[in-house]
């Protein structure tokens, strides 16, 4: 063991002989060990456990790219369809569903893009990507008029309707001026 100048042993000696007998071993085919505190034979030592994404080494099999790739045709299908909607969206339940389609294509648009980075499949991230632009734009579409961003009104509720079937007006809407105060 190597000593010191003041005449004392040091300290990180042991750990370098017993970190460099591991060196040793392992090139030789055995199982890595440490010393005992007894003295006795050594003990196995555990091998860490490695938490994370495990990255494969020899890239994606045709399987993960062919279902890969169908995901992304269903978003994107999804996605232009969403322009072609043929139910009411202006208020209430049809608005929720139409906000429910939405959020799947920003769903699908994750998903997706989530798969791409996993799978190392750059035009396929990217077009999730624009699939996920596509969807915050639909959803601003119809969120920002009734959060009072956009220059148009809508309202989140449909008026009632009265006894004869037209809409009863239930409170004016407030002007601008009336929302500065």
């Amino acid at each position: 063991m190597a000593k010191r100048p003041s005449g004392r042993p040091d300290p990180m000696a042991r750990e370098v002989d017993r970190l460099l007998a591991q060196l040793a071993r392992a090139g030789s085919g055995h199982e890595p060990s440490a010393p005992d505190g007894n003295g006795g034979p050594p003990r196995p030592i555990s091998q860490p456990r490695v938490f994370g994404v495990r990255v494969a080494t020899d890239g994606p099999s045709r399987g993960d790219l062919a279902a890969l790739w169908g995901r992304v045709l269903l978003g994107v299908g999804l996605g232009v369809l969403m322009t072609q909607w043929p139910y009411s969206r202006a208020c209430d339940l049809p608005l929720l569903g139409y906000l429910c389609a939405v959020a799947m294509v920003l769903l699908a648009g994750g998903w997706i893009a989530f798969e791409s980075w996993r799978l190392r499949n750059g035009p396929a991230h990217i077009v999730s990507l624009i699939l996920l632009f596509w969807g915050i734009v639909l959803a601003g579409e119809q969120l920002l008029p009734r959060i009072g961003y956009a220059a148009d009104q809508a309202r989140w509720r449909c008026p009632a309707l009265t006894p004869s079937g037209t809409p009863s007006v239930a409170a004016p809407a407030r002007s601008a001026a009336g929302r500065a105060r």
